[in-house]
Protein backbone atom coordinates (compact mmCIF):
# COMPACT_ATOMS: atom_id res chain seq x y z
CA UNK A 1 0.00 0.00 0.00
CA UNK A 2 1.18 3.12 -0.71
CA UNK A 3 2.99 5.67 1.82
CA UNK A 4 0.09 6.79 3.62
CA UNK A 5 1.77 10.67 4.35
CA UNK A 6 1.49 11.43 1.11
CA UNK A 7 -2.19 10.57 0.31
CA UNK A 8 -4.95 13.08 1.04
CA UNK A 9 -7.64 10.24 1.46
CA UNK A 10 -7.84 6.85 2.83
CA UNK A 11 -10.18 5.58 0.54
CA UNK A 12 -12.04 6.72 -2.73
CA UNK A 13 -15.35 4.99 -3.94
CA UNK A 14 -17.27 5.57 -6.64
CA UNK A 15 -20.77 4.40 -8.53
CA UNK A 16 -24.25 5.56 -8.33
CA UNK A 17 -26.37 6.20 -5.01
CA UNK A 18 -30.10 6.38 -4.99
CA UNK A 19 -32.93 7.74 -2.86
CA UNK A 20 -34.11 4.85 -1.22
CA UNK A 21 -37.53 4.38 0.09
CA UNK A 22 -38.04 1.55 2.43
CA UNK A 23 -41.70 0.51 3.71
CA UNK A 24 -42.63 -0.54 7.13
CA UNK A 25 -40.66 -3.24 8.51
CA UNK A 26 -41.79 -6.69 7.97
CA UNK A 27 -44.93 -5.38 5.28
CA UNK A 28 -44.51 -6.40 1.67
CA UNK A 29 -44.72 -3.65 -0.63
CA UNK A 30 -48.41 -4.66 -1.59
CA UNK A 31 -49.62 -3.41 1.57
CA UNK A 32 -47.42 -0.93 2.68
CA UNK A 33 -48.35 2.47 3.08
CA UNK A 34 -45.55 4.63 4.71
CA UNK A 35 -41.95 4.58 4.01
CA UNK A 36 -38.32 5.57 5.44
CA UNK A 37 -36.20 7.75 3.29
CA UNK A 38 -32.72 7.09 3.16
CA UNK A 39 -30.03 6.80 0.35
CA UNK A 40 -28.82 3.04 -1.23
CA UNK A 41 -25.02 2.58 -3.06
CA UNK A 42 -23.08 -0.24 -2.58
CA UNK A 43 -19.66 2.38 -2.76
CA UNK A 44 -21.23 5.25 -0.83
CA UNK A 45 -22.35 2.99 1.51
CA UNK A 46 -18.89 1.76 2.08
CA UNK A 47 -17.40 5.33 2.17
CA UNK A 48 -20.22 6.12 4.83
CA UNK A 49 -19.47 2.82 6.87
CA UNK A 50 -15.61 4.08 6.60
CA UNK A 51 -16.52 7.71 7.40
CA UNK A 52 -18.17 6.16 10.67
CA UNK A 53 -15.17 4.67 11.61
CA UNK A 54 -12.91 7.58 11.66
CA UNK A 55 -10.90 7.26 8.34
CA UNK A 56 -10.78 10.11 5.18
CA UNK A 57 -13.59 8.69 3.33
CA UNK A 58 -14.57 9.91 -0.43
CA UNK A 59 -17.28 9.11 -3.24
CA UNK A 60 -17.95 10.85 -6.82
CA UNK A 61 -20.50 10.04 -9.36
CA UNK A 62 -23.50 11.82 -11.37
CA UNK A 63 -26.19 12.80 -9.49
CA UNK A 64 -29.67 15.07 -11.00
CA UNK A 65 -30.11 18.25 -10.55
CA UNK A 66 -33.55 17.37 -8.49
CA UNK A 67 -34.58 17.01 -4.93
CA UNK A 68 -33.06 13.41 -4.22
CA UNK A 69 -29.75 14.50 -6.33
CA UNK A 70 -29.81 16.73 -3.07
CA UNK A 71 -30.38 14.39 -0.42
CA UNK A 72 -27.87 12.07 -2.22
CA UNK A 73 -25.44 14.56 -1.56
CA UNK A 74 -26.02 15.82 2.05
CA UNK A 75 -26.64 12.88 3.01
CA UNK A 76 -23.52 11.97 2.32
CA UNK A 77 -21.20 14.75 2.49
CA UNK A 78 -23.28 15.38 5.91
CA UNK A 79 -21.62 11.93 7.05
CA UNK A 80 -18.32 13.42 6.63
CA UNK A 81 -17.30 11.70 3.26
CA UNK A 82 -15.73 14.45 0.48
CA UNK A 83 -18.00 14.77 -2.34
CA UNK A 84 -15.60 17.18 -4.25
CA UNK A 85 -15.50 15.14 -7.35
CA UNK A 86 -19.66 14.75 -7.79
CA UNK A 87 -20.86 15.66 -10.82
CA UNK A 88 -25.02 16.75 -11.20
CA UNK A 89 -26.46 16.03 -14.49
CA UNK A 90 -28.85 18.48 -15.97
CA UNK A 91 -30.10 16.15 -18.33
CA UNK A 92 -31.31 13.09 -16.13
CA UNK A 93 -32.53 12.37 -12.96
CA UNK A 94 -31.48 10.84 -9.51
CA UNK A 95 -32.08 7.05 -9.52
CA UNK A 96 -34.86 5.59 -7.00
CA UNK A 97 -35.08 2.41 -5.09
CA UNK A 98 -38.00 1.49 -3.39
CA UNK A 99 -37.94 -2.02 -1.14
CA UNK A 100 -38.81 -3.74 1.71
CA UNK A 101 -37.33 -5.50 4.19
CA UNK A 102 -37.75 -8.42 6.37
CA UNK A 103 -35.17 -10.78 7.92
CA UNK A 104 -37.02 -14.21 6.90
CA UNK A 105 -37.83 -14.07 3.23
CA UNK A 106 -36.39 -12.53 0.11
CA UNK A 107 -36.32 -8.79 -0.10
CA UNK A 108 -38.68 -7.35 -2.61
CA UNK A 109 -37.16 -4.47 -4.66
CA UNK A 110 -38.20 -1.83 -7.62
CA UNK A 111 -35.48 -0.30 -9.01
CA UNK A 112 -36.53 3.41 -11.04
CA UNK A 113 -32.61 3.94 -12.43
CA UNK A 114 -33.15 3.43 -15.69
CA UNK A 115 -31.55 6.47 -17.83
CA UNK A 116 -30.35 7.69 -14.28
CA UNK A 117 -27.50 10.68 -13.52
CA UNK A 118 -25.67 7.69 -12.08
CA UNK A 119 -25.83 5.65 -15.24
CA UNK A 120 -24.17 7.91 -17.13
CA UNK A 121 -21.17 7.94 -15.28
CA UNK A 122 -18.37 8.35 -17.79
CA UNK A 123 -14.18 8.73 -18.18
CA UNK A 124 -14.68 12.23 -17.77
CA UNK A 125 -16.14 12.02 -14.42
CA UNK A 126 -12.90 10.18 -13.42
CA UNK A 127 -10.30 12.81 -11.93
CA UNK A 128 -6.84 10.48 -11.67
CA UNK A 129 -5.69 12.80 -9.18
CA UNK A 130 -8.30 12.39 -7.17
CA UNK A 131 -8.25 8.47 -7.53
CA UNK A 132 -4.67 8.86 -6.98
CA UNK A 133 -4.55 10.62 -3.57
CA UNK A 134 -6.13 7.65 -2.16
CA UNK A 135 -4.53 5.13 -0.39
CA UNK A 136 -7.41 2.53 -1.55
CA UNK A 137 -9.82 2.65 -4.49
CA UNK A 138 -12.35 0.51 -3.81
CA UNK A 139 -16.27 -0.27 -5.75
CA UNK A 140 -18.22 -2.97 -6.67
CA UNK A 141 -19.47 -4.89 -9.68
CA UNK A 142 -22.71 -3.11 -9.86
CA UNK A 143 -21.15 0.24 -11.21
CA UNK A 144 -19.51 -1.45 -14.79
CA UNK A 145 -22.95 -2.92 -15.68
CA UNK A 146 -24.88 -0.03 -15.52
CA UNK A 147 -23.84 1.41 -18.74
CA UNK A 148 -21.41 1.30 -21.55
CA UNK A 149 -19.78 4.61 -20.25
CA UNK A 150 -20.00 3.31 -16.54
CA UNK A 151 -17.50 0.44 -17.85
CA UNK A 152 -15.31 2.72 -19.22
CA UNK A 153 -15.14 4.94 -16.18
CA UNK A 154 -14.64 2.15 -14.03
CA UNK A 155 -11.84 0.79 -16.82
CA UNK A 156 -10.37 4.33 -16.34
CA UNK A 157 -10.54 4.64 -12.55
CA UNK A 158 -8.89 1.31 -12.26
CA UNK A 159 -5.94 2.87 -14.40
CA UNK A 160 -6.03 5.77 -12.95
CA UNK A 161 -5.15 3.95 -9.28
CA UNK A 162 -2.63 1.57 -10.68
CA UNK A 163 -0.81 4.46 -12.30
CA UNK A 164 -0.54 6.20 -8.78
CA UNK A 165 0.22 3.16 -6.68
CA UNK A 166 -3.07 3.21 -4.85
CA UNK A 167 -4.21 -0.29 -3.39
CA UNK A 168 -7.86 -1.96 -5.49
CA UNK A 169 -10.32 -3.26 -3.50
CA UNK A 170 -13.06 -4.69 -5.69
CA UNK A 171 -16.66 -6.50 -4.46
CA UNK A 172 -18.27 -7.94 -7.42
CA UNK A 173 -21.28 -7.41 -5.78
CA UNK A 174 -23.49 -9.44 -8.88
CA UNK A 175 -26.82 -8.42 -9.54
CA UNK A 176 -28.48 -10.74 -11.84
CA UNK A 177 -31.01 -7.92 -12.92
CA UNK A 178 -28.54 -5.82 -14.01
CA UNK A 179 -26.20 -7.92 -15.83
CA UNK A 180 -27.18 -11.86 -16.91
CA UNK A 181 -25.20 -14.36 -16.03
CA UNK A 182 -23.75 -14.58 -19.43
CA UNK A 183 -22.71 -11.46 -19.71
CA UNK A 184 -21.02 -11.57 -15.86
CA UNK A 185 -17.28 -12.58 -17.34
CA UNK A 186 -17.34 -10.36 -20.25
CA UNK A 187 -18.25 -6.96 -18.17
CA UNK A 188 -16.34 -8.06 -15.05
CA UNK A 189 -13.46 -10.00 -15.46
CA UNK A 190 -11.12 -7.23 -16.51
CA UNK A 191 -11.33 -6.38 -12.66
CA UNK A 192 -10.72 -9.79 -11.47
CA UNK A 193 -6.83 -8.44 -10.58
CA UNK A 194 -7.60 -6.51 -8.15
CA UNK A 195 -5.48 -6.46 -5.49
CA UNK A 196 -8.39 -7.17 -2.91
CA UNK A 197 -11.13 -9.48 -3.92
CA UNK A 198 -14.30 -9.58 -1.62
CA UNK A 199 -16.86 -12.21 -3.02
CA UNK A 200 -19.21 -14.42 -2.18
CA UNK A 201 -18.96 -17.94 -2.98
CA UNK A 202 -21.84 -17.61 -5.43
CA UNK A 203 -20.25 -14.91 -7.10
CA UNK A 204 -16.88 -16.10 -7.37
CA UNK A 205 -17.82 -19.32 -8.96
CA UNK A 206 -20.11 -17.37 -11.76
CA UNK A 207 -17.25 -14.72 -12.46
CA UNK A 208 -14.17 -17.73 -12.40
CA UNK A 209 -16.29 -20.18 -14.23
CA UNK A 210 -14.75 -22.25 -11.50
CA UNK A 211 -16.91 -25.76 -10.07
CA UNK A 212 -15.73 -24.35 -6.42
CA UNK A 213 -15.13 -21.71 -3.84
CA UNK A 214 -11.42 -22.90 -3.74
CA UNK A 215 -10.94 -23.38 -7.31
CA UNK A 216 -12.58 -19.77 -7.97
CA UNK A 217 -10.28 -18.46 -5.10
CA UNK A 218 -7.41 -20.05 -7.21
CA UNK A 219 -8.51 -18.75 -10.25
CA UNK A 220 -8.64 -14.58 -8.97
CA UNK A 221 -4.76 -15.27 -7.53
CA UNK A 222 -4.15 -16.21 -11.09
CA UNK A 223 -5.49 -12.87 -12.22
CA UNK A 224 -3.29 -10.89 -10.08
CA UNK A 225 -5.12 -10.29 -6.81
CA UNK A 226 -3.27 -10.55 -3.84
CA UNK A 227 -6.02 -11.18 -1.33
CA UNK A 228 -9.06 -13.16 -2.07
CA UNK A 229 -12.07 -12.65 0.48
CA UNK A 230 -14.49 -15.18 0.00
CA UNK A 231 -17.96 -14.40 2.06
CA UNK A 232 -20.65 -18.00 2.54
CA UNK A 233 -23.36 -15.84 4.12
CA UNK A 234 -24.85 -16.77 7.39
CA UNK A 235 -21.67 -19.81 7.57
CA UNK A 236 -18.61 -17.43 7.88
CA UNK A 237 -15.79 -16.70 5.17
CA UNK A 238 -12.23 -16.88 4.61
CA UNK A 239 -9.55 -15.68 2.95
CA UNK A 240 -6.41 -16.71 1.12
CA UNK A 241 -3.12 -15.16 0.07
CA UNK A 242 -2.43 -18.74 -2.29
CA UNK A 243 0.09 -19.74 0.63
CA UNK A 244 -2.14 -19.05 3.99
CA UNK A 245 -5.75 -19.64 4.72
CA UNK A 246 -7.90 -17.50 7.64
CA UNK A 247 -11.61 -18.50 8.55
CA UNK A 248 -13.96 -16.45 9.99
CA UNK A 249 -16.92 -17.82 11.74
CA UNK A 250 -20.40 -15.94 11.57
CA UNK A 251 -21.21 -13.62 14.64
CA UNK A 252 -24.47 -14.50 15.25
CA UNK A 253 -27.18 -11.96 15.79
CA UNK A 254 -30.64 -11.28 15.27
CA UNK A 255 -31.40 -9.71 11.80
CA UNK A 256 -34.18 -6.75 11.29
CA UNK A 257 -32.40 -6.19 7.83
CA UNK A 258 -30.14 -8.19 5.77
CA UNK A 259 -29.35 -5.84 2.85
CA UNK A 260 -26.07 -3.55 3.27
CA UNK A 261 -24.57 -6.31 5.16
CA UNK A 262 -22.15 -6.95 2.69
CA UNK A 263 -20.91 -2.77 2.23
CA UNK A 264 -20.62 -2.83 5.88
CA UNK A 265 -18.37 -5.70 5.91
CA UNK A 266 -16.43 -4.59 2.86
CA UNK A 267 -15.66 -1.15 4.84
CA UNK A 268 -14.80 -3.19 8.17
CA UNK A 269 -12.21 -4.94 5.82
CA UNK A 270 -11.10 -2.05 4.57
CA UNK A 271 -10.40 -0.20 7.97
CA UNK A 272 -8.78 -2.62 9.42
CA UNK A 273 -6.27 -2.52 6.42
CA UNK A 274 -5.74 0.95 7.02
CA UNK A 275 -5.26 0.36 10.60
CA UNK A 276 -3.10 -2.33 10.75
CA UNK A 277 -0.28 -1.28 8.43
CA UNK A 278 0.50 0.59 5.30
CA UNK A 279 1.77 -2.62 2.78
CA UNK A 280 -0.53 -5.55 1.98
CA UNK A 281 2.45 -7.88 3.07
CA UNK A 282 2.02 -6.96 6.95
CA UNK A 283 -2.25 -7.18 7.02
CA UNK A 284 -3.47 -9.08 9.43
CA UNK A 285 -6.23 -10.92 7.67
CA UNK A 286 -7.56 -12.74 10.52
CA UNK A 287 -7.86 -9.74 12.15
CA UNK A 288 -9.67 -7.84 9.30
CA UNK A 289 -12.21 -10.63 8.40
CA UNK A 290 -13.21 -10.51 12.64
CA UNK A 291 -13.34 -6.71 11.50
CA UNK A 292 -15.46 -7.46 9.08
CA UNK A 293 -17.87 -9.88 10.18
CA UNK A 294 -18.68 -7.43 13.19
CA UNK A 295 -19.14 -4.59 11.12
CA UNK A 296 -21.83 -7.15 8.87
CA UNK A 297 -23.54 -8.16 11.87
CA UNK A 298 -24.12 -4.75 13.28
CA UNK A 299 -25.83 -3.42 9.67
CA UNK A 300 -28.06 -6.29 9.83
CA UNK A 301 -29.50 -5.20 13.39
CA UNK A 302 -31.46 -2.08 11.74
CA UNK A 303 -33.74 -1.20 8.76
CA UNK A 304 -31.44 0.78 6.49
CA UNK A 305 -27.92 0.20 4.37
CA UNK A 306 -25.73 1.76 6.77
CA UNK A 307 -27.95 2.82 9.49
CA UNK A 308 -26.44 0.67 12.31
CA UNK A 309 -22.90 0.83 11.58
CA UNK A 310 -21.11 1.87 14.84
CA UNK A 311 -19.32 4.98 15.40
CA UNK A 312 -15.38 5.30 16.21
CA UNK A 313 -12.33 6.33 15.68
CA UNK A 314 -9.67 4.94 13.05
CA UNK A 315 -6.88 3.19 15.29
CA UNK A 316 -9.00 2.13 18.10
CA UNK A 317 -10.95 -0.84 16.96
CA UNK A 318 -11.67 -3.84 18.47
CA UNK A 319 -12.39 -6.65 16.30
CA UNK A 320 -14.19 -8.14 19.25
CA UNK A 321 -16.93 -5.76 18.97
CA UNK A 322 -19.93 -6.66 20.78
CA UNK A 323 -22.98 -6.61 18.24
CA UNK A 324 -24.64 -8.89 19.75
CA UNK A 325 -27.50 -6.30 21.41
Amino acid sequence: MPDAAARDLDVVTFGETMVLLVAEPGLPLDDATAYRRSIAGSESNVALALARQGHRAGWFGRIGDDPFGGIVLRTVHGEGVDTSRVRTDPDAPTGLLVRDSHSERPIEVLYFRRGSAGSRLSPADVDPGYVGSARILHFSGITPVLSDSAHEASLAALEAARAAGTTVTFDPNIRRRLCPPDRVGEVLRPFAGADVILAGADEAELLSGAAEPVQAAGWFLDQGARIVVIKHSANGCWATDGTHTWKQDPVRVRSVDPVGAGDAFAAGFLSAMLTDSPSLDDIDVAGALARAAALGAAAVQTVGDVEGVPRGAAGTHDPTIDVRR
